[in-house]
């Protein structure tokens, strides 16, 4: 039995130590080839890179974790500097996105608007200060001097009287379009029914390239508050009668819908573009008695409470002035620069009105400005009418009677003469976006002198180029030399712009 036991327990053995030796052979042994061909310095260096991986993923989440953190306690921060991080138009997001570190805006965005219309407070209307009485030029001098020249709409404003407007005092009179016998006459019964209104959402349609879209989401309030009012030619009013029903009034008065049309008789300018700057400009010389106006686009469909829209742009930040800022531009010239590539008015014009500014020192936009941009989204104006926004519009206008009519090129240029006695409030423009619904053109507007490459094209005036009634301040000796001139250089910030 004994011999029995050793023999097995032996057997054991070698097989345990058969088995050792299969492993060991297995894994190469401590003299195998394999093991010795292997660099300590290599396996050292994976099995760091590993670790280090694992470790700047777990840092660069707790990063990621801290930073939203530290924007939710920011925001609510009572510290000033901290809290403008959150503010879509504070300085220190404008200076970001300027040097590209801010994500790409939205088209659209909500709009933190008031809960209801009926719960807003309309504020007492803000004191005028300086200027604290305006007027303005009513009779077209340089006409009455020359019988030969009929009168302008915008008047033959010279450019000493052009630079003395800007200088402010207490009691100004300027030029604002509305010149006697200078044409946009409005109908005895219209300017009747626009006495009543204080509270205006203006629109217009020029040579029939829309019809009206009614406004939605209006409340009763605003409905017996607002007077929704349509400035049309008498092209487009046959064209708007032709498309859609027109309701009369027994006052005479034509209705589309909500909207009450306002025919402009005698049109005072050759082109189209120009003529619907006067109610979208000067929405305070047609409706005096407005305290209030939203401007909207003909090819806009309004979809907010007017009253809201006030409450949101004017009253809760206490301004009197608001529009939204563009999607693509900062600089005028960079605006200028896409209105010759999209053919929205002759190229070497656009050159010559830049060259104009650029003379008298207007820089393109940087963070260093006060504002956040240069470039409006023009569609959509919110307007108190005080003295100083009632005179920003007629300096505004006439820059656009003197030069091209892209108004865009000229905001950014008033508001840099008028310096920081404009006060405004630049909104986001997703926001902007989501106050309407766009709508397309019934037809394109075309012009010839949109593809003037040359001045030369212009020589002769055979062709019918030049604008008789408009546009004069770029056919007219400017007093200072601009031949040494050179525009800012221009890159191209979108596909889109």
């Amino acid at each position: 039995m004994e011999s029995e036991a050793q023999r097995s327990l032996s057997f054991r053995v070698v097989r345990r130590a058969d088995r050792s030796n299969q492993y060991s052979l297995s894994k190469g042994g401590d003299d195998s080839p394999g093991r010795a061909g292997q660099d300590p310095l290599k396996m050292i260096w994976r099995r760091g890179f590993i670790r280090l991986v694992l470790v700047s993923a777990i840092v660069w989440m707790m990063l990621i974790l801290v930073a939203l953190l530290f924007h939710l306690w920011s925001c609510h921060s009572s510290i000033s500097f901290l809290s403008a991080l959150c503010r879509k138009d504070s300085k220190v997001l404008v200076i970001l996105d300027s040097m590209g570190l801010t994500p790409k805006p939205q088209h659209r965005c909500p709009i933190p608007l008031a809960d209801d219309p009926d719960a807003v407070v309309i504020p007492k209307r803000t004191p005028n200060t300086i200027p604290k009485s305006l007027s303005y030029i009513m009779v077209d001098e340089q006409a009455n001097e020359d019988s030969k020249s009929p009168p302008l709409f915008g008047g033959h404003q010279s450019w000493e009287q052009r630079e003395k407007s800007f200088k402010l005092n207490k009691t100004m009179k300027v030029h604002c379009g509305f010149m006697k016998n200078g044409g946009a006459e409005m109908d005895d019964v219209d300017i009747k029914y626009a006495r009543k209104c204080k509270f205006v959402v203006a629109s217009g349609i020029f040579d029939g390239y829309d019809t009206p879209h009614q406004p939605s989401n209006i409340s009763l309030r605003s409905q017996k508050l607002f007077c929704f009012l349509m400035v049309v030619d008498e092209v487009s009013l046959d064209f708007i009668k032709q498309n859609v029903s027109v309701q009369v009034d027994s006052n005479g008065g034509k209705w589309v819908g909500i909207w009450r049309l306002v025919t402009l008789h005698h049109p005072p300018y050759d082109e189209p573009r120009r003529n619907g700057k006067v109610p979208k400009i000067l929405t305070h010389r047609l409706f005096p008695q407005a305290q209030y106006s939203i401007w909207i686009d003909g090819k806009m469909e309004l979809i907010v409470d007017p009253l809201l829209i006030l409450e949101r742009y004017l009253w809760r930040g206490k301004h009197t002035f608001a529009i939204a800022r563009h999607k693509h531009h900062r600089s005028i010239y960079e605006e200028a620069d896409a209105c010759k590539r999209r053919k929205r008015y002759a190229r070497p014009l656009i050159d010559l009105h830049m060259k104009i500014y650029r003379y008298e020192g207007m820089e393109p936009w940087s963070p260093k400005k006060q504002t956040i941009s240069d470039v409006p989204e023009g569609a959509v104006i919110i307007r108190e009418h005080t003295t100083m926004t009632d005179l920003f519009g007629c300096l505004w206008f006439n820059e656009v009677n003197l030069f091209t009519p892209r108004d865009q090129l000229s905001f950014g240029y008033v508001v840099y003469r008028l310096g920081d006695a404009f006060k405004f409030f630049m909104f986001p423009n997703c926001e902007y976006n989501s106050l309407f619904i766009l709508h397309k053109h019934t037809r394109e507007h075309s012009s010839v002198i949109e593809w003037v490459k040359s001045l030369d094209e212009f020589k002769g005036n055979t062709s019918g180029l030049k604008e008789t009634r408009g546009g004069l301040g770029l056919w007219s000796p400017y007093p200072g030399n601009l031949s040494s001139v050179k525009l800012p250089p221009v890159t191209r910030s979108s596909p889109a712009g």
